[in-house]
């Protein structure tokens, strides 16, 4: 399923200040069917998960949208651990949440269970200038049923010193250059040049991507694997480049342990990773100057004109099909992704906004303007319902890495995990 590369800016989550927001909208028109300030004694309810919704954000959504419509927001924060059950259960219910922030890959299985209200016309009303492929989550078999808005990517987090040290004066504008960096690493200093576990998955799905790699085909009607493609094996081939700089482990990912804590420890020299990562190494690190330590740049490509191609994570927003506040659910979806909202968030929170016209928010945000070339090239996971089962533990791909990185061939990697995919893939 062909993932289309996005061209726009990304960022990671260093939080940066409000003070940063855009100017404010013209957009308070009234809303459809009984219009604005007409929903008086009505209770929206809107989920949307930890971290996403700074505290002035959301004042400020909420103060706009009561004085706006009469009615009240009820706004309740959700943890990802468990979300995907909870949410199905409660999109089921007879009363569900009106308006939900979901995964832009996990969006596709909502919608195809019916559990989401198409937006098409709200799409065709406020969402011409949305960036198309931030919008392609949005969209399950040619209806809109989300709205995008918020979204990041991964960048090379290095360690200054140790780049110093080793005699590396400038940013690594090619992925040769990167490895010959690592290579003036490994020669002149005593750090690891890159900590690059086996299973860091979702860097990998940024190769593919750089690869034009797909990793289900259609067969029938039925999705099944496609990993025996000699494209996926070219983007391992240059996952294993990487982690033959590195002693972490082949059968681990990024989060065990945490990279930002190995990179905190100071004795090495890049990770490729999101910004809010710094934090936990700084915290790592234990001396209160570490942060100065830390700088960040594009993860580089073949050429210096082309970064390489990055996955591309984030939410979505929208309305419950079981609503009985559709109207409702619309005028608040109008206020949260207008410019005025999207930018300050964009702001707040170092994430990339639904639009081109908003990307200058980001500007001051050094991880955020290290990952916004990269995401001009960056695409998702298939975006089909069957993936989520794909991704549960243990993830097929994940063991596919370890097999190559092992010494097994692609075809002995890819065929020793196909039945396992189709599997997943089989699942309703």
């Amino acid at each position: 399923m062909k993932r289309t590369a996005v061209a726009v800016l990304a960022a990671a989550g260093l939080v940066a200040s409000l003070a940063a927001c855009g100017s404010d909208d013209s957009d308070d028109g009234d809303g459809a069917g009984k219009g604005a300030g007409s929903y008086e004694g009505e209770t929206l309810t809107f989920w949307a998960m930890d971290g996403s919704t700074p505290d002035d954000w959301l004042k400020d959504v909420k103060a706009e949208f009561e004085k706006k419509t009469g009615a009240t927001l009820e706004y309740k924060v959700q943890q990802w651990n468990g979300i995907q059950q909870k949410l199905t259960t409660a999109l089921s219910e007879e009363s569900p949440p009106d308006v939900v922030e979901v995964g832009n890959t996990q969006t596709p299985a909502y919608a195809a269970t019916g559990g989401l209200s198409d937006l098409t016309e709200l799409k065709e009303e406020i969402g011409t200038e949305w960036t198309e492929s931030l919008n392609e989550s949005s969209i399950y078999e040619g209806k809109q049923y989300a709205a995008p808005w918020f979204f990041a990517n991964r960048v090379v987090m290095y360690n200054k010193s140790i780049f110093k040290e080793a005699g590396v004066t400038e940013i690594p504008q090619t992925r040769d250059d990167l490895f010959a960096a690592f290579d003036k690493i490994e020669k002149n200093t005593d750090a690891e040049p890159i900590y690059m576990p086996g299973q860091n998955w979702y860097f990998f799905d940024g190769l593919l991507i750089g690869q034009d790699a797909e990793l289900v085909k259609k067969d029938g009607d039925a999705w099944v694997s496609n990993l025996s493609d000699p494209k996926v094996g070219a983007a391992m081939e240059i996952y294993q480049q990487y982690a033959d700089y590195s002693t972490a482990p082949k059968d681990k990912d990024e989060a065990t342990p945490q990279q930002g804590e190995v990179f905190g420890k100071g004795k090495t020299g890049a990770i490729i990773g999101m910004g809010w990562e710094s934090g936990i190494a700084v915290e790592a690190s234990k001396d209160k100057n570490f942060e100065k330590e830390i700088g960040y740049f594009t993860i580089p490509g073949d050429t210096a004109d082309t970064p390489e191609s990055v996955f591309l994570g984030g939410s979505n927003l929208a309305i419950a099909a079981g609503s009985d506040k559709q109207e409702l659910a619309q005028e608040f979806l109008k206020i949260v992704l207008s410019d005025k909202h999207e930018g300050a968030l964009a702001a707040a929170n170092g994430v990339i906004p639904n639009k081109d016209s908003l990307l200058s928010k980001l500007e001051g945000n050094e991880a955020a303007e290290a990952a916004a070339p990269a995401a001009a090239v960056g695409g998702t996971t298939p975006l089909i319902p069957e993936w989520g089962a794909v991704e549960n533990t243990p993830n097929p791909i994940k063991s596919y890495m370890t097999a190559f990185l092992n010494g097994d061939s692609h075809e002995e990697a890819a065929a020793s995990v196909e039945d396992d995919l189709n599997e997943r893939l089989s699942q309703e």
